[in-house]
């Protein structure tokens, strides 16, 4: 009996579930049908990447980690491999603003601390009070094991108030457009945390690890990809190749649902706004948690008002081209990154075309600012005019390139940034032992269990395994 599977929502986490429940159902010669549903006219979601001339701009995520296996383990499943692209090894640094100027990021600096002596010692970033602080970490007790800490709470205990500030708010606020004080270590982080449980030392943990990746990288046996990993012709490329893996007719966009419907037998009935009622055997809501928090209201009302309590930040993008003579002094690096006490207004700057190739011309620039956040949520409201008069003028300051770029596009992402705040896990617990007496029912993307390109396939595979297992034991 031919089953049906809806799933609402044609970001990156949908389109992997759907594409996951195409490739169970060839792989255990079962009789499914999926059907997905997107609100918006196109797929993708914060995914988009323009052609402008020569240059290549991406609208939102603009690569995925390798070191999280489930997005690059896609990408070879669906014949993409020779399409991935490394970071340009040559730029690989980070500047931070510091007092007003770019002060490049220590060698061997990794989001929170240092792992190589001289250079952070020679480092003008932080006072030598600052760095006596951050160097005592290897003396520091742990702290304690249990329960749930933010971000700027660990780092201060740890390493001081000028690593936080200088240097872990804003590569981790890149990350999380997030205020580190209210963010969930366990949820965002672990690694860390695990660090102090097993080492004692986070300096010490790291050091070991970088040793370790080392002794790997000179037997040949390191990684194959850079940390940071794109496609050729940028990320569209993954959002096309998953639409077209997908049976024909199975994709409806323009389709928002107002509602859903539990039935017998744990069946579903789902409603779009064009008064239509869908049938299906099963469904994965792969939606903002608000989005689906409202949708299951009438459901479970104690998951939906969980759902609803997951705060999101909005962010913008701005992407402007130069020619390369535009700049007194050629960047040199990935970009850089200001942190909140330096008051200025982009969170971050990436040269876009210096830390792939393929974006630019040669002898031109293409470079990307954030806007916005959990920190300065009031500049993701300016129009278009004056967000590109602002992000100018930070661009003059800072690198003093003034003239009149060649073309700027920007980006709006509302309400597109998760905050796992202190207690997320168990937010998450709580939804998840909620909806339990829902087997059919499974939620994806990144509202849940990371924010990332990898993290979101990963959970739209994870929901898309569930729903068929069930499926499958209870035909």
């Amino acid at each position: 009996m031919r089953r049906r599977i809806i799933v609402i929502g044609g970001g990156i986490a949908g389109l992997a579930a759907a594409h996951r429940i195409v490739e169970l159902g060839n792989e255990r010669s079962l009789d499914l049908e999926v059907l997905l549903l997107e609100a918006a006219p196109r797929l993708g979601g914060s995914i988009a990447t323009e052609r402008a001339g020569d240059f290549l701009v991406e609208a939102g995520p603009d690569s995925f980690i390798s070191e999280k296996p489930s997005a690059l383990q896609l990408c070879g499943r669906l014949g993409l491999t020779s399409r991935l692209v490394s970071t340009q090894s040559a730029y690989q640094k980070i500047y931070v603003v510091h007092r007003g100027k770019l002060e490049a990021l220590p060698e061997g600096f990794f989001l929170l601390a240092p792992t190589r002596l001289w250079p952070f010692l020679a480092s003008p970033l932080f006072s030598w009070a600052g760095k006596l602080r951050m160097a005592s970490e290897l003396f520091i007790p742990r702290g304690e094991m249990n329960g749930d800490e933010s971000l700027g709470a660990f780092v201060r205990r740890r390493f001081g108030a000028e690593a936080l500030e200088r240097v872990a708010q804003p590569l981790i606020g890149g990350i999380y457009a997030s205020d580190p004080d209210q963010l969930s270590l366990a949820a965002t982080l672990p690694r860390f945390k695990e660090m102090e449980r097993r080492k004692r030392s986070v300096i010490l943990a790291m050091s070991s690890e970088q040793r370790r990746r080392a002794r790997r990288r000179d037997t040949g046996s390191g990684a194959r990809w850079s940390l940071f990993v794109t496609l050729r012709d940028g990320m569209q490329e993954l959002v096309d190749a998953l639409a077209r893996r997908l049976p024909e007719g199975s994709v409806r966009c323009n389709a928002p649902i107002t509602g859903l419907h539990h039935g017998e037998n744990h069946t579903w009935r789902v409603a779009l706004g064009n008064q239509e009622m869908l049938a299906a055997d099963s469904v994965i809501l792969a939606t903002p948690a608000y989005q689906t928090g409202a949708i299951l209201a009438s459901l479970a009302a104690d998951a939906a008002d969980e759902l609803k309590s997951i705060r999101y930040a909005s962010t913008a993008t701005v992407s402007l081209a130069f020619r390369r003579g535009d700049f007194p002094r050629p960047p040199d690096s990935f970009g850089f990154v200001a942190p909140a006490i330096e008051r200025r207004k982009i969170m971050a700057c990436t040269f876009s075309s210096l830390k792939y190739p393929g974006r630019a011309p040669q002898n031109h620039v293409l470079l990307r600012a954030f806007v916005g956040g959990a920190l300065q949520p009031e500049l993701f409201h300016a129009d278009d005019a004056r967000m590109e008069e602002t992000v100018r003028a930070e661009l003059a300051s800072l690198l003093g390139v003034t003239g009149q770029p060649l073309f700027s596009r920007i980006w709006r992402h509302p309400q597109s940034m998760p905050q796992y705040h202190v207690g997320h896990q168990a937010r998450i617990e709580r939804i998840e032992r909620s909806l339990s007496k829902f087997p059919t029912l499974a939620l994806a993307g990144s509202s849940y269990h990371g924010v990332g390109i990898s993290d979101c396939v990963r959970t739209g595979e994870e929901a898309a395994d569930k729903i068929v297992d069930y499926l499958k034991m209870n035909p």
